[in-house]
């Protein structure tokens, strides 16, 4: 949901129609689970590491994601490769995720013409970082806030124009405060997530880049976005760098939210905001809500035997997770 591009001035070939999201009678589920895992691991955190994992590692990586029944997949970002080398394949990977049938291939574009590029591919859902946090916003983008919410009105109007089927996301960045700017108002993120849903979001969610959030927090505010945006109210990214994650996971289920961004192994970050680490871990949160008997449609076992082609694609990076550590109780029976 949330991320880190660059603006840039690159061209990008125009845009052709998508097919339209996956209806969930194509999935592998019978019924559809309480919950929605949107996994973001092949993006942020391949984005977030100096190394870059090979293509064909990167390919069996989601092979393997997707087979651990994830159904909502961020794939990458596109942005010029002279900015995130890491990213350079990314139409290639995009490819190679439509193959899967029944799942939601997401990519992050930072702007009009990386949203062309990611519409050309045939991503089902778009995803615009835009920070409610100024100073974060100038440094992740180099475009004011409400500059970015231009651009969202812009890529929406493409999307109606080339590829309506498709959808487009925005991920409200620090949203829970930001380490350069600190306290970032919480009037200022709902007036903010009303304006982009008014420029033509289908759903706008709220991303704790710097991990400064904690539960009560959490509930305020997604209450407030919800009350705001109906139905346009989105996921919740979190991030572990305080320990908080899961507990700010949770807290955002307790007021109705349904859409969780995680990562395989805790990877990825965000280098515009300093000191910043760690997107929740898959496996911890598909434990937690499995352990209280909300269902994610998410088979554990088979998502720890995920980790090794990310471990085998990027050889020595550490990778976390207390779940995998431990290892399942003793006659585990997921909810």
């Amino acid at each position: 949901m949330e991320g880190t591009a660059h603006n840039t001035g690159v061209p990008y070939l125009a845009a052709v129609p998508c097919p339209a999201m996956p209806s969930p009678s194509t999935t592998n589920h019978p019924t559809a689970p309480d919950v929605l895992i949107s996994e973001v691991g092949p993006r942020d955190g391949l984005q977030s590491v100096k190394a870059t994992m090979p293509t064909a590692d990167k390919l069996r990586w989601i092979d393997a994601l997707v087979a651990a029944g994830l159904r909502e997949i961020e794939v990458g970002s596109f942005v010029p490769a002279r900015l995130l080398p890491q990213m350079a394949d990314v139409a290639e990977v995009v490819r190679h995720a439509l193959t899967h049938p029944g799942i939601t291939v997401m990519a992050l574009a930072p702007n009009l013409r990386g949203a062309e590029a990611a519409l050309a591919a045939g991503v089902h859902k778009v995803t615009l970082p835009v920070s409610a946090s100024a100073a974060h916003s100038l440094a992740n983008v180099r475009k004011t806030r409400e500059a970015m919410v231009e651009e969202v009105r812009a890529v929406a109007r493409l999307r109606d124009a080339q590829a309506p089927g498709v959808l487009v996301e925005v991920g409200l960045s620090t949203a829970f405060g930001c380490t350069l700017q600190g306290e970032v108002p919480e009037d200022d993120v709902i007036w903010l997530a009303r304006l982009c849903a008014e420029a033509g979001a289908d759903e706008v969610g709220l991303s704790d880049t710097t991990g400064m959030a904690n539960p009560a927090q959490v509930r305020r505010l997604f209450t407030r976005l919800r009350a705001e945006l109906g139905a346009k109210a989105g996921a919740a990214h979190m991030h572990n760098t305080r320990g908080l994650g899961l507990a700010n996971c949770l807290a955002a289920y307790d007021v109705g939210v349904r859409t969780f961004d995680a990562s395989l192994g805790g990877l990825g970050g965000c280098p515009y905001a300093p000191g910043a680490s760690g997107n929740v871990v898959t496996e911890d949160l598909v434990f937690m809500f499995e352990a209280m008997g909300i269902t994610t449609g998410v088979d554990l076992k088979r998502l720890m035997a995920a980790r090794a082609p990310l471990q085998a694609g990027l050889p020595g990076e550490p990778i976390y997770g207390m779940t995998p550590e431990a290892g399942l109780p003793k006659g585990w029976v997921p909810g």
